[in-house]
Formats: C-alpha cells, structure tokens, sequence
C-alpha cells in the first residue's frame, strides 16, 4: 500500500467520507503549497492539549485559566437553570446555539443507539445524565428537551432515553422538538428558524 492509499484510509475514517472522497481529499492535499500540510499536521497534536471535555455537560471546549474542567456555557449563572437541552453531538449543540432561541443548559449523550442494539448504554452517557439531573434538581430543573435526529437511531435513542427519565424522574417533564424537523433530518444541518420553531412547538 503506497502513501496515497494510506492516507485514503485515515480519511475514510471520517464521519460520512467514503473511499472517493477520501481520495479527493488527498489529492487536493498533494495540489497545495507545502506550508498547508505542515500547517494542518502541527494543528491535529495542538487540537489535543488545547481543548478539554466539559466535566458537566461533556462538550468540546477550549481550556479556560478561571475553570479547566467545565465549560462557558455551563459556568453562566444567567442561563435558565429550569432547562436541560440533550443533543447527540458537539455539532448539534453548536447549531442550536447558533439560533439564539434557547437559554438553558446542554448536556451532550455521545451518540445514538442503533435500533438492532441490544447492550443502549454503552452508546450514550445514560449514567452520566441521570446524574446530572439529580444535581439540577436542586437548582430547580423541572424540563429535559431531547433535541435529537429525526432519524431512526435518533427515535430510538429518545426513546430509550425518555423510559430511563421517566422511571427515575417521574415529577420531570420530557418534551421533544416540534417536528418542524422533517423525518430524516440531521440537525446539524438545519437552519435557524427551522431550530427556533421546533424549539417554540415541542411537545
């Protein structure tokens, strides 16, 4: 296998690369200057000692001096502590927050459970939620919003999720996007009024 064909197969790792454009990203690497390869080689290592997980809500984030282990987000005392706003992914909190149409907090699961799955847990951080709604109880939550993919594994990640709230936390009320999301719809990828009226018509 040559450097071409090795490199393909890093990038066929990516999320929704397949091995075409696996192969497009490596030859537009090889048509740019010598600096962009360098530049991007020496950003992956400094990706990894710059940015930590958020001990609260496990996102992403850029290491702070006040706080090392929880994010802005999470530290904002003016943010409505009665919500809790659950996404899969770093991507779709981000997209959410692009729409300036919610206030509360974030909690972020990890990822989705496949329908066929027999073992949920160890997809998403269930332990970790349920943990954390115990502790904004305290603060006065009284509503988990489940903002997930109008998907099948989103549906049955939801699913799962609302049983195990439910039976745990019965005096809290579980509500969902409004599906001014299409089925099959990603939100990543959705717009801002698409985000703010499905945020404004859950139920």
């Amino acid at each position: 296998m040559n450097e071409i064909d090795k490199l393909t197969e890093y990038f066929k790792e990516f999320p929704g690369i397949g091995p075409r454009q696996a192969k497009r990203f490596v030859y537009f690497l090889l048509r740019k200057n010598a600096s962009f390869g360098k530049e991007l080689s020496d950003l992956i290592p400094k990706i990894r000692n710059s940015i930590k997980i958020c001990d609260i809500c496990f996102r992403y984030f850029s290491k702070n001096i006040e706080n090392n282990n929880t994010c802005k987000t999470c530290l904002d005392k003016n943010r409505d502590s009665s919500q809790l706003l659950v996404v899969s992914r770093d991507v779709d909190f981000e997209a959410i927050t692009r729409s300036e149409s919610y206030n509360g907090y974030y909690f972020i699961l990890g990822g989705t459970i496949p329908l066929s799955e027999n073992d949920p847990q160890k997809f998403i951080r269930i332990k970790e939620l349920k943990d954390l709604i115990s502790k904004r109880k305290e603060s006065g939550l009284t509503e988990i919003i489940l903002a997930l993919n109008v998907t099948t594994d989103g549906d049955n990640t939801a699913s799962f999720v609302k049983k195990e709230i439910s039976a745990n936390f019965p005096d809290i009320t579980l509500s969902i996007l409004g599906r001014g999301l299409s089925t099959g719809t990603e939100i990543e990828y959705s717009d801002r009024e698409t985000i703010k009226n499905a945020l404004n018509n859950r139920s």
